[in-house]
């Protein structure tokens, strides 16, 4: 799969972390930044990761900061994202299962590396149940318009 990754500096070391895991795997990880620790803005990395979900260029995407809220913010700027920010397993699920979510965030200063792998992977693994949640996906979506 193609995922867009991007965090700022909060959320680089575990952005670098989750890169490196989902390539080996065999994922293909676009970085959209940043590049450092060097203290930056998020919204620039939230949605550059979202635009190219947007625009199909990636299947998914994972943006990172500190707390994972204004990344997620800002990500949910871009038309047709459905960022969750999520901090266990369920949340994960359910949000694909229910909400067909397209991008994930995480809170690097919230949970450690390996909850951020099942995390992830429960993100990437769960499909979208569809039936009655589609109806609902239609409606968020009528709220862009």
């Amino acid at each position: 799969m193609k995922i867009s990754i991007g965090s700022d500096h909060g959320g680089y070391l575990l952005k670098e972390h989750i890169k490196k895991y989902l390539t080996d795997k065999g994922h293909e990880c676009v970085d959209c930044g940043c590049d450092s620790l060097d203290s930056c803005d998020y919204p620039i990395y939230g949605a550059a990761a979202a635009r190219m979900v947007a625009d199909g260029s990636c299947q998914r995407g994972i943006v990172i900061c500190t707390t994972g809220i204004g990344i997620s913010i800002s990500a949910n700027k871009i038309k047709g994202i459905r960022c969750a920010l999520c901090s266990e397993p369920l949340s994960a699920e359910m949000t694909r299962r229910h909400n067909d979510a397209n991008m994930l965030s995480m809170g690097a200063g919230l949970i450690g590396s390996n909850m951020a792998e099942r995390i992830v992977d429960t993100f990437l693994n769960t499909e979208f149940e569809g039936g009655r949640h589609q109806r609902r996906v239609d409606r968020i979506a009528q709220l862009e318009e």
